[in-house]
């Protein structure tokens, strides 16, 4: 897997230090995981992406990791988007997410209107965000096609 998002890499190793975590090869490989993801990928489908090449790893390394991560918000977590499982998202920068809940898809679109949000909100509450997340549920444009 060739590293494409450093910067979020280096967000989600410095987010497990800060923590006290020991950064294990394993965790390196969850964290480059979520950085090279382009979904929204639930826990299992992690560890089952790298149980191969980290035989000795187990599914309860996948869950402190990301429950760290999401703590501190460095990876946002999504929830169920009908399919009773949560899905993480590496990218914490202000965006929707539109889920469909035929085929479980998620998808990110840019929005200004949630960066504004996210403004006005940390403005009038104090609060010292560590992300957002806006989730949209439907029908997705191929699911519709299929009917």
């Amino acid at each position: 897997m060739v590293l494409n998002n450093m910067t979020e890499y280096t967000a989600f190793t410095q987010a497990l230090k800060k923590s006290g975590m020991r950064l294990t090869p394993q965790r390196l490989a969850i964290c480059r995981f979520m950085a090279e993801s382009t979904h929204h990928p639930t826990s299992e489908e992690i560890f089952r992406a790298l149980k191969e090449d980290f035989p000795s790893m187990s599914l309860a390394t996948v869950y402190n990791t990301l429950d760290v991560l999401v703590a501190l918000g460095a990876v946002n977590a999504l929830g169920s988007v009908g399919d009773n499982k949560v899905h993480f998202d590496g990218n914490t920068a202000p965006h929707i997410n539109l889920a469909c809940v035929r085929c479980h898809q998620i998808k990110d679109v840019s929005s200004e209107y949630v960066a504004k949000m996210d403004s006005e909100i940390s403005g009038k509450s104090g609060y010292q965000l560590l992300g957002s997340r806006v989730l949209y549920y439907g029908i997705c444009p191929d699911c519709q096609k299929a009917n």
